[in-house]
């Protein structure tokens, strides 16, 4: 049931691409700011919630799974149709962004490994 999957992808690119869309907006840019993320964001979440409720069968679990590994992928080709020009022509707060996520995504590491460690391996 892979399609159950790219309908999941769909709508979580939709939101997510309305959602970077406001943010632009809201913070007066001319342009889609973290939609990317914000859809990537949404797909871990959606498909977390539904395989922790138990409301999706092992077919269509599959097809998520298979959708979640080929978003990735998507993603980079998304992200390439961005303005880099701008990008780097905007100055130092391009660059402390990046930073910030990077030292982020950084000091997430020891909580995210701690998620999924078995409670016996914790102590």
């Amino acid at each position: 049931m892979k399609i159950y999957g790219v309908a999941l992808l769909a709508g979580c690119y939709l939101l997510g691409k309305l959602m970077g869309d406001v943010l632009g907006i809201w913070i007066g840019v001319d342009g889609n700011v973290g939609g990317v993320g914000f859809a990537m964001a949404l797909l871990i979440l959606v498909n977390t919630y539904l395989q922790n409720r138990k409301l999706i069968d092992p077919p269509t679990e599959s097809g998520l799974l298979f959708w979640s590994a080929m978003y990735i992928p998507i993603v980079v080709a998304m992200s390439a149709t961005q303005n880099v020009k701008a990008a780097l022509t905007g100055g130092w707060v391009a660059l402390l962004v990046g930073v910030f996520a990077t030292l982020a995504c950084f000091l997430l590491v020891p909580v995210l490994s701690k998620i999924g460690k078995a409670p016996s391996e914790n102590s």
